[in-house]
């Protein structure tokens, strides 16, 4: 049994994914997972997207590769998507949402080129990321969060590491009951 939960913190690029995690790990102690950066550095991918500017993700190489931590608890999993993750592994989905012209002006001054922008907008737009979320996992586990202003990401991190301890707790009562 896990003694610390693993979340998925998921939404199109650009809405802060990154930002929440960082914060929650340095507050909580779970641990940033990036899966951008799992799959550049454990090579758990098909080659380069010349095109689109990124990696073509082994979706099978890149679960092999974090299984093993990812089952012991603890983890924030920072990735754009989320219905490749068993749900056994996942305590809860918190799915970031923001502006669409303030993510058009995120991804813009990223450099995407129009491509690779015009497809992430309509994802966010359309609610892509928030149907997986809700499609792959019990509608209990998953929760939508908007992330426009600072103030926004610090509401959101305060929710989530309150969640986050109210887990530990029942998690705690549930073993204590079991022995």
């Amino acid at each position: 049994m896990r003694t610390s939960p693993n979340i998925i913190v998921t939404g199109t690029p650009g809405t802060g994914k990154t930002t929440h995690c960082e914060i929650l790990a340095q507050n909580t102690g779970l641990k940033h997972l990036s899966i951008n950066q799992i799959v550049k550095d454990r090579h758990c991918h098909d080659g380069w997207d010349e095109e689109s500017k990124c990696w073509i993700v082994d979706e099978d190489k890149l679960l092999d590769a974090i299984e093993d931590e990812v089952k012991g608890g603890g983890y924030l999993i920072d990735w754009h998507g989320c219905d490749m993750f068993p749900e056994s592994w996942i305590d809860l989905v918190v799915v970031i949402r923001c502006d669409s012209t303030l993510l058009y002006d995120r991804l813009s001054a990223r450099g995407y080129v129009k491509k690779k922008l015009d497809e992430n907008m309509d994802v966010e737009i359309m609610e892509v990321l928030l149907n997986e979320a809700r499609e792959s996992y019990d509608e209990n586990i998953v929760v939508k969060l908007q992330s426009d202003t600072l103030e926004d990401i610090d509401s959101n991190v305060e929710r989530i590491e309150v969640w986050i301890r109210n887990w530990k707790q029942d998690n705690a009562n549930r073993e204590d009951e079991d022995a």
